[in-house]
């Protein structure tokens, strides 16, 4: 398994404000297993059965059937996951787990065989402890975590949930790396969530140990519980990315305690944080409002969304929540969401959003498919526990790709500690020839703007290339007055329709500006 430096880490640097100089310390590495690079969809029997005697080969096996037929795994969930009470009590005589023979007579490898053959991917469930949480007492990894991890990749396992508990008061960072390392030693590729339930605070450490950690304990299914898990993870936004994701609990859309709209706001709160989006409802019982929500690729394709970010709050009063997230295209999604027991007016603007300057924004809401216009108020009246959920466009202009967006060299980072930006920060390149942020982008286009603060006395230029070659040479981005001055310059340019990479290379020491966004004119 290898470990990748993150360059996007601005808690891992000091930056000097005078001189835009930055002193590096070693940014936390993250686990590069190259999995999840988007949340987990699929499915978890738990919240449906927990250990009862229908969840069972039948059950998992039709599961996987609805997945294909109703249309889950063509709106992009993938993983079909059991979790516990699969095992005898008891290991067999060479220290192995064992099925339940009961409810799974053909054997774990062979129901990994049957959802592999639907073009979807298998999961199962352990704990870091010397048993599972089920009071029946099932045999847990620990002190077994490589024949278990071996046991596992044998029947082609691709998802482990690790679970906390009987964990004999070992340190959760030596149990949750152990058996991360026995993961890796496998020989099998399998993604690694952890459940942890954010009693040490895993965001702070588990970004290098596995690919997603819960935050917060157990859901239920009702609407107390549902949105105490979204209050509690929502302030987490900086800790989630591609391959490391927040982990507020499983869906209990379907499961019957909640009405529709409180699951459309529980599956729009998940989606717009970037959480797993794994069902916990018996799909051959759920209703048809039920899979409408669970099939609804607007709102599925923010929790997909390539960048990767989760939603920030925007603000927060007395139960009206207003949820911002910087989406790959320069679009973003804002969340509008009523907590309260009253139906209430929630405003924001798409100024507030950082989504950049515009003659008038696009409102698509998620829900109804209603689409409208605005010159900058967004605004909706919003029942009772409901939530509108919109996807916000610049009409008829440019295409904004904020610096969050970009891959920047080693050395640069993303920072926030000069005033005045777009979203959520801006890109420090490094103070090197040959630093570089590197944006990809949609086209077709024929004007490049890039937003930039230079603090120094002297222009930083750079090579801008498009597609690997270069299109503008030794390009001035001239002294702002201070790094918190922030201005633009634009570029000429001819882009075909399609993606492409757009890179800014710096040509002398000073490294480049700092860079804001870069919009992509039509």
């Amino acid at each position: 398994m290898s470990f990748l430096r993150r360059t996007a880490s601005a808690a891992a640097v000091l930056v000097i404000a005078a001189s835009g100089l930055v002193l590096g310390s070693t940014p936390a590495p993250a686990l590069e297993n190259g999995l999840l690079r988007t949340p987990p969809m699929g499915f978890n029997n738990w919240n449906s059965t927990q250990c009862r005697a229908e969840f069972n080969e039948t059950m998992i096996k039709g599961i996987a059937d609805i997945f294909v037929s109703k249309g889950l795994k063509d709106a992009g969930y993938t993983y079909v996951n059991i979790d516990d009470c699969w095992a005898l009590p008891s290991r067999n005589s060479a220290g192995n787990l064992v099925p339940d023979p009961a409810r799974f007579p053909n054997g774990i490898k062979a129901l990994a065989d049957y959802v592999h053959a639907k073009g979807l991917k298998f999961g199962i469930y352990t704990s870091a402890g010397t048993k599972t949480c089920n009071t029946a007492g099932f045999p847990g990894a620990l002190g077994h975590e490589q024949q278990d991890a071996n046991l596992f990749a044998s029947w082609g396992v691709d998802y482990l949930k690790y679970d906390n508990c009987n964990n004999q008061g070992v340190d959760a960072q030596q149990r949750y790396k152990a058996m991360r390392d026995a993961l890796a030693k496998s020989g099998r590729a399998i993604a690694y969530s952890i459940c942890e339930w954010g009693q040490t605070r895993p965001w702070t450490w588990a970004e290098p140990v596995g690919n997603l950690w819960r935050t917060t304990g157990d859901i239920s299914d009702r609407w107390s519980s549902m949105i105490g898990k979204a209050q509690a993870n929502r302030g987490l936004a900086q800790y989630a990315g591609p391959g490391h994701w927040n982990d507020p609990d499983m869906l209990e859309v379907g499961n019957g305690g909640m009405t529709t709209t409180e699951y459309r706001t529980h599956f729009s709160l998940w989606a717009m944080m970037a959480a797993p989006l794994l069902i916990g409802s018996d799909l051959r019982k759920v209703s048809a409002d039920d899979f409408a929500t669970l099939k609804n690729t607007d709102v599925i394709a923010l929790d997909q969304d390539p960048l990767g970010r989760q939603a920030t709050v925007l603000s927060a009063n007395a139960g009206l929540v207003v949820y911002s997230k910087v989406l790959a295209n320069g679009d973003r999604a804002v969340a509008l969401s009523n907590e309260t027991a009253a139906t209430a007016t929630i405003s924001t603007t798409a100024s507030a959003t950082g989504i950049g300057g515009a003659a008038s924004y696009t409102l698509k809401d998620l829900w109804s498919k209603a689409v409208r216009t605005t010159t900058g108020t967004i605004s909706a009246s919003v029942p009772s526990h409901a939530t509108v959920l919109y996807r916000v466009s610049r009409a008829g202009g440019a295409a904004r790709f904020e610096a969050e967006s970009a891959s920047l060299s080693a050395g640069g980072t993303i920072d926030a500690n000069h005033a005045g930006y777009s979203g959520t920060g801006f890109a420090n390149g490094a103070n090197a020839v040959g630093s570089y942020v590197e944006w990809q982008v949609t086209g077709p286009a024929s004007t490049l703007t890039f937003g930039f603060a230079n603090g120094t006395t002297a222009a930083r230029p750079v090579d801008i290339s498009v597609d690997g070659a270069v299109v503008a040479a030794a390009v001035p981005f001239p002294p702002t007055g201070a790094w918190t001055t922030w201005s633009t310059l634009a570029r000429p340019i001819t882009l075909a329709a399609g993606s492409h990479t757009v890179r800014l290379t710096a040509t002398t020491d000073a490294g480049p500006a700092n860079l804001d966004y870069l919009d992509v004119s039509p």
